[in-house]
């Protein structure tokens, strides 16, 4: 675990609610000089406590309306490998993430999709084909809050 101060905590809070943050504008913000914040983010970066930086789409302005969290149970675990299920679901292009998780699934799917048909669509001719696939349950995202995080 990397040790972390105070000055620390408040450039990784800025950068959780604005990655593209430059280090100008982060040591105006956190009241130190720009090498400061430069070294700083450079030693959290190669720390890997930063492991990158993402692009945010709003999925509805990109025609998205529904995202749905789909639990999935693999019927024949020791014939289908773990690997070859990620694998094969990762390529579906609607399936945002995929996590394997302990619990009544093996694994919970981020999928979003145009509208509910479209989402029954890809679950019916992409998900429900794939192989190993057991039982499954959807859960229709209905609003979002994005929590920063443990800081």
């Amino acid at each position: 675990m990397t040790e972390l101060d105070d000055l620390d905590r408040a450039l990784l809070r800025a950068l959780v609610q604005d990655a593209t943050l430059s280090t100008a504008a982060l040591a105006r913000l956190l009241g130190c000089s720009q090498p400061v914040a430069w070294r700083r983010l450079k030693r959290l970066t190669d720390s890997g406590v930063i492991a990158g930086r993402r692009l945010v789409l709003d999925r509805e302005k990109l025609g998205f309306g529904v995202a749905v969290f789909l639990g999935v149970k693999l019927a024949t675990k020791g014939r289908v490998s773990l690997e070859d299920f990620e694998r094969a679901v990762s390529a579906i292009p609607e399936v945002q993430t995929v996590e394997h998780v302990l619990g009544l699934y093996d694994y919970r799917l981020r999928i979003v999709a145009r509208d509910l048909p479209d989402f029954e669509r890809v679950l019916r001719r992409r998900i429900m084909t794939l192989p190993g696939v057991g039982d499954v349950e959807a859960n229709v995202l209905l609003s979002e809050e994005r929590r920063p995080g443990p800081l």
